[in-house]
């Protein structure tokens, strides 16, 4: 029987400004929501959603992931993606990814193409290439967002749905944080701490990757649901505050087999847009 709690939830990054206008950012994610909705309800699998979806962020230059990322303090773009297929745990990432346009779909070449979880560096690159993926210059990244608004420092993207089998993926993609040093990698491209999908729940995080990575916020979430029996919104709570107790702070997305949502962020803003499983679509960043 096919699963009636169809869900999707997006996110355009942790750490909003009150003083700017995010009109743009969420239409955009609306209509990214209305969409997968509509390729859920066409029977697509929660994978492909999640891929589509961030490889969508990623084109935007609305949020710091693909054309939108922010340079190292080399000045050069450097990216990072992961995602996870929750019923077979099957994994894609990349990381210091230089000349490309998508690096969703560079780790879903990954998962599908390698024995691999993670390439990186000119090692992705080289592959990326070898997958003929869109190759691009400095030139098309964007400086500033649409309408000439100032550059957040972090705007990770990030993507979980849950399709009509029960199946659940996540997807996540950045550029991070504005002048990093060179070959900085931070949560978003490892499984675990930036994403994570099971039979349970699937996740996306965003906000200072250093400390996500400290507390496997991803996996800890899913593991507090899974062991500990705790709800999805006691679960995301109970990761940020383990991250704000070390001094860190960011959001996640998350969502479970039943269709529960969870979009907690302890920035002064998240960007972030979902699907309800009746069909409500909300649209918000403060």
């Amino acid at each position: 029987m096919p699963n009636k709690c169809l869900s999707l939830a997006i996110h355009g990054g942790a750490g909003a400004l009150a003083e700017r206008d995010y009109t743009a950012e969420l239409a955009h994610m609306r209509g990214l929501v209305e969409a997968g909705r509509d390729a859920l309800r066409a029977g697509a699998a929660a994978l492909e959603v999640a891929v589509e979806t961030v490889a969508a962020l990623e084109a935007s230059g609305l949020y710091v992931a693909g054309r939108g990322a922010s340079p190292n303090s080399a000045g050069r773009f450097e990216l990072d993606a992961s995602l996870m297929d929750g019923p077979t745990r099957r994994v894609g990432a990349v990381a210091a990814l230089v000349g490309f346009a998508s690096p969703i779909r560079a780790a879903r070449a990954v998962m599908e193409k390698t024995p691999h979880v993670l390439l990186a560096g000119d090692g992705a690159a080289a592959f990326a290439a070898a997958e003929d993926l869109e190759q691009i210059g400095p030139e098309w990244f964007t400086p500033v967002g649409w309408g000439g608004a100032p550059r957040l420092a972090t705007g990770t993207v990030g993507c979980v749905a849950l399709d009509e089998t029960g199946a659940l993926a996540g997807a996540t993609s950045t550029g991070g944080v504005r002048g990093k040093l060179p070959g900085r990698v931070g949560d978003s491209p490892i499984v675990g701490a930036g994403v994570w999908a099971d039979e349970t729940v699937a996740v996306s995080c965003t906000g200072v990757g250093e400390y996500f990575l400290r507390i496997a916020a991803a996996a800890q979430l899913a593991l507090r649901m899974r062991l500990a029996g705790q709800s999805v919104g006691d679960a995301a709570a109970a990761v940020l505050a383990d991250i704000g107790s070390l001094g860190g702070s960011g959001g996640l997305i998350a969502l479970t087999a039943k269709g529960e949502i969870a979009l907690p962020f302890t920035t002064a803003g998240m960007k972030r847009a979902a699907l309800a499983p009746d069909g409500t679509i909300t649209a918000e960043v403060f």
